[in-house]
């Protein structure tokens, strides 16, 4: 009986040593993570109690492996605090105001600024390489970016932006044999092929590093000068020593060029099914700015067809709209590049900017294109349409008949409108409006391969 006793009171002896131990270990840790909540500690505090709690003695092995299992918890509590807030403060860079800072690319940042659609690309986007030239070496070039049209510039600086984070010392380590990078150009459909990438090469000898077109033997290319500014995993922006045109770019895509000769109206009446949007277009004279953009980069037009106007619900009212905001809604189904159906169907960006966003800012009034069920389909952010008839396609104009009118979130809200017929909206009995040009005085203008044919819609609507 007295050698029980004994054996009980060595163990409860024991017992306090460690729990004198644990609340030793726990003190010293809280001193260590100081970010931790009073619940959580409590809770450790219990745990490392109850392990205590035993009723034989608690071997060497267990004293040692503890305190590594209490600081394995804490580093994983503190790594884990640290990747969340790390994952939260990731921002998108303005590039355009980055580069205010440098007067000497005062020039290349203008050409930034007057490109709307670009600006809106640029603004979502994270982990980027910005080419960059300074005033002195792209006065030569400043001719040539005169005479390309809005949209092809857009372009051509689109070109040197590289979807991808490279640093200062990522570029001097490239192999001599190069890689390639996919550049924002690539996004727009418009590249034919990989002529929307560059192939970047560094010369081991000198270690200086070149960026040219993809395409081989290509002439055009730039010398990478000098760092300019270094934003750790968002974005790098270099200096490089030219403008480097895309592998069979057209630089003749000016305002000059020659329009198509389209009536726009008048192609809309002879497809039967669009006379409220002929209508409108004709009433508000948007149209001749349309027709005006036929030249350049071309356009691209989805037309609600008369059945869509009918379905909209009472809560939309096209015709109470001020005429400004109703002009507005028109451009916003309006693409200022011209998107053959093939092109649609592999975009690759669907945020597109619109004619309306030329007017009202960068980032706004702009359509989600992609493919759902085998269709095209356009999200305005409120409805969702497909393309349903191709009704005329001749470069460097499109027009597609879509099942919903589009109607931009900046005007009619967030909220998604569902079907139902109106009580005051815009009726399908309207009249075709009057057409001053003829058929028969219209002999620029035949129709194009795919004109009028229907496209079997695998859905999109909402």
């Amino acid at each position: 009986m007295a050698g029980r006793k004994e054996r009980k009171k060595e163990a409860t002896n024991t017992n306090t040593c460690c729990c004198s131990y644990y609340t030793t270990q726990l003190n010293s840790t809280e001193t260590e993570t100081e970010t931790e909540t009073p619940s959580y500690k409590t809770q450790k505090y219990k745990q490392y109690m109850k392990m205590a709690r035993i009723k034989s003695p608690i071997s060497h092995v267990t004293l040692v492996t503890l305190p590594y299992l209490l600081l394995f918890l804490t580093t994983s509590s503190s790594s884990s605090s640290s990747t969340t807030i790390a994952a939260t403060t990731t921002t998108t860079t303005n590039i355009t105001d980055l580069l205010s800072s440098y007067p000497d690319f005062s020039s290349f940042n203008s050409l930034l600024s007057s490109a709307a659609s670009l600006s809106a690309d640029l603004n979502h986007r994270t982990s980027l390489t910005l080419l960059a030239v300074p005033n002195s070496y792209l006065s030569s070039s400043l001719d040539l970016t005169r005479r390309l049209s809005p949209s092809s510039l857009a372009d051509l600086l689109r070109y040197h932006v590289l979807l991808q984070y490279l640093s200062w010392s990522d570029l001097h380590q490239i192999p001599p044999s190069g890689i390639l990078v996919t550049t924002l150009f690539q996004t727009t459909g418009r590249a034919s092929s990989n002529s929307g990438s560059v192939n970047i090469t560094r010369n081991p000898s000198t270690n200086s590093v070149t960026i040219r077109s993809a395409a081989p033997f290509s002439p055009s290319n730039a010398t990478v000068l000098s760092l300019i500014k270094t934003l750790p995993y968002n974005i790098t922006v270099v200096s490089v020593s030219s403008l480097i045109i895309p592998y069979g770019f057209d630089l003749m895509a000016s305002e000059t060029r020659p329009p198509l000769g389209l009536n726009i109206t008048k192609a809309l009446v002879d497809g039967h099914n669009f006379n409220v949007a002929a209508s409108m277009l004709a009433a508000s004279g948007v149209v001749d700015e349309f027709e005006a953009d036929e030249g350049g980069a071309g356009i691209t037009l989805f037309v609600p067809t008369d059945t869509a106007f009918a379905d909209l619900p009472p809560t939309v009212n096209l015709q109470s709209l001020p005429a400004d905001k109703k002009a507005v809604v028109l451009k916003f189904h309006v693409l200022h590049s011209y998107y053959p159906l093939g092109s649609l169907e592999s975009i690759v960006n669907p945020v597109q900017p619109t004619l309306a966003t030329e007017d009202m800012g960068a980032g706004s009034y702009t359509l989600n294109i992609s493919r759902v069920n085998g269709s095209v389909a356009i999200n305005s952010g409120i409805v969702q349409a497909s393309v349903t008839q191709t009704m005329f396609d001749q470069n460097p104009v499109a027009i597609f008949g879509v099942s919903r009118v589009l109607l931009p979130t900046e005007i009619f809200g967030k909220n998604p409108v569902g079907m139902g017929k109106p009580v005051n909206a815009v009726t399908v009995d309207a009249q075709p409006p009057a057409i001053s040009l003829s058929p028969e005085s219209s002999p620029n203008v035949s129709s194009a391969p795919g004109s009028g044919e229907k496209i079997n819609s695998g859905g999109g609507d909402r």
